[in-house]
């Protein structure tokens, strides 16, 4: 019997080391389980997708200047989806994360997301695409009107040809909206016709490839193709190579991704527009920091623009894109370190 207790006895003591243990173990876990116990600028970051080369870019760059300048960043990316990009925003807020950086997959869907950040004093910034209806804080980009002006203009001081086709992104994209106006804007009273018109829904690159087959395939060929960006650019450069032998159809994208600096060599695309993403990845961190240390977005917007987004005129910074051919692409692509020698001219 007293063999039975003693072993009870003892049963019991280890338990309760054990038990002290574990909690002396969960404690540090809990303190840690949120970035801002750190005291440091925590920034949330929430991106629709990374499946785009560019959107990659945009997000190295941006952790590397926001480390740079002390802060921490909580990434997350919503796979393509508008439904998991407003849990993801919710969860964000939910790590009282100091300031919330949104690439929106779709304009008009996050304003109740966004009111509930709002309710916890979290400030944020729209990225590149700018959010609909919604109360933002600060919105920076390049300037899609622009892009779209150039893309016009360009065109029609590389070629006279009059019948053109539009292979944008999504509708939803806002920013497709703006380069298309700024498309007509350049060639308003010039003779052109838009015969084509297509809409690359969720940026699904198959659909602008199987879009440039039907055109091509049709016989109702046009004469130049602007792209929403390099990517789909890309898809229809390769359906052209494989399904037509004619004359050279003018095709020109955004972004200056490395498959288009390598067909802009080759002859493939006339152009791209160069959006200077490391400074406006860069610039975006900065801001970010500044927003959570207690700067207004219009103290910090001061020398900006201001965007009407359907719900107020928004603090914004615009900044300039450039055009990219074989003339310059050395100097602005290469010699900027955007991408290397090596990347394009292999």
């Amino acid at each position: 019997m007293k063999r039975f207790l003693s072993f009870f006895l003892a049963l019991f003591l280890f338990s309760a080391i054990l038990v002290s243990c574990s909690r002396k173990d969960a404690e540090p876990a809990q303190k840690s389980s949120s970035e801002t116990d750190s005291g440091s600028t925590v920034i949330g970051f929430s991106i629709d997708t990374l499946a785009i080369e560019r959107w990659q870019r945009d997000l190295d760059l941006f952790m590397n200047e926001a480390r740079r300048l002390g802060a921490e960043v909580i990434v997350q990316n919503a796979g393509n989806s508008i439904e998991e990009q407003n849990r993801q925003i919710l969860y964000l807020a939910s790590r009282n994360v100091d300031v919330i950086v949104i690439v929106a997959k779709e304009a008009r869907s996050l304003s109740d997301t966004i009111d509930k950040v709002h309710s916890k004093n979290i400030p944020v910034i729209s990225y590149d695409r700018l959010i609909l209806d919604a109360d933002i804080d600060l919105y920076m980009t390049v300037d899609s009107e622009k892009v779209g002006k150039i893309m016009g203009k360009s065109m029609m001081a590389l070629t006279g040809k009059k019948n053109w086709a539009l292979v944008l992104g999504p509708k939803e994209d806002n920013n497709m909206g703006m380069i298309r106006s700024g498309i007509l804007s350049a060639i308003k009273n010039s003779g052109i016709t838009i015969t084509n018109e297509f809409y690359t829904s969720g940026w699904n690159y198959d659909l602008s490839r199987q879009y440039a087959i039907d055109m091509i395939t049709s016989g109702k060929i046009p004469e130049v193709i602007i792209c929403g960006n390099d990517a789909v650019a890309d898809s229809v450069i390769g359906v052209v190579n494989q399904y037509y032998t004619g004359d050279h159809i003018f095709i020109c994208g955004q972004d200056a991704d490395i498959a288009a600096c390598q067909n802009i060599v080759k002859g493939y695309q006339d152009f791209t527009v160069y959006k200077p993403i490391g400074d406006l990845a860069k610039q975006a961190a900065g801001c970010a920091v500044r927003l959570a240390k207690g700067e207004t977005a219009e103290e910090i917007a001061k020398e900006g623009s201001v965007i009407y987004n359907g719900f107020g005129n928004i603090p914004s910074i615009l900044l300039e894109p450039q055009h990219v051919d074989q003339n310059n692409l050395r100097e602005m692509i290469v010699d900027s370190g955007f991408h290397t020698e090596g990347e394009i001219f292999r």
